[in-house]
């Protein structure tokens, strides 16, 4: 699917449901959804993002999942199946998350804790370590688990899938989201290259 700049801007602003599965293992949360993948109505259906290469390295899916045109049903039963949801700290899309204000992360990370605790995953994992310190306002904090949970469940900071996080190659996501899956309970396939 190819959009015109104009026709992605007219999304901005808008919002995707979240994925859950019956029980949600394990709950990935994007910083906010990107124009395109509003448009799609994926997450993470933007070309560039590697969240999906990501979790099939990790031997969390067992195929390649293109959600560049939105979701194969059968793609999004196999997420659902293996435990995994995904949502949004904050809700409204846009090009970019560095558009977002230090405002929006935080009233994005109260309404987090809330459906956290609904949603009551064996753990969250969170895409980015800058908007966690400022969403929770934990300026020093690093990767991995953090000491806090959130709405009763355990917290990971595990880097951030975009194309433009240059600090982190498809090898260090993937390590990242296994070990998260493993501490959610999650059987692994075996890795995938």
């Amino acid at each position: 699917m190819r959009f015109t700049r104009s026709a992605l801007d007219s999304f901005r602003g808008g919002s995707l449901p979240d994925l859950l599965a019956d029980h949600t293992r394990l709950l990935f949360v994007g910083i906010n959804p990107g124009l395109r993948a509003v448009a799609v109505q994926a997450h993470f259906g933007g070309g560039s993002n590697r969240f999906y290469p990501a979790l099939y390295l990790a031997g969390i899916v067992d195929r390649r999942i293109d959600a560049s045109a939105g979701f194969l049903p059968e793609d999004l039963a196999h997420l659902r199946e293996r435990g995994l949801g995904i949502t949004s700290l904050v809700a409204g899309a846009s090009a970019r998350a560095d558009e977002l204000t230090a405002e929006q992360l935080v009233t994005g990370a109260e309404a987090l804790s809330e459906r956290v605790e609904r949603i009551a995953p064996a753990v969250v994992a969170v895409l980015g370590i800058t908007a966690y310190r400022t969403a929770f306002a934990r300026p020093q904090a690093r990767t991995g688990r953090q000491p806090d949970p959130l709405g009763g469940s355990p917290v990971w900071v595990v880097p951030n899938p975009s194309g433009l996080n240059k600090h982190a190659s498809l090898a260090d996501l993937a390590n990242a989201y296994r070990e998260v899956a493993i501490a959610a309970g999650i059987e692994l396939f075996a890795a995938s290259a």
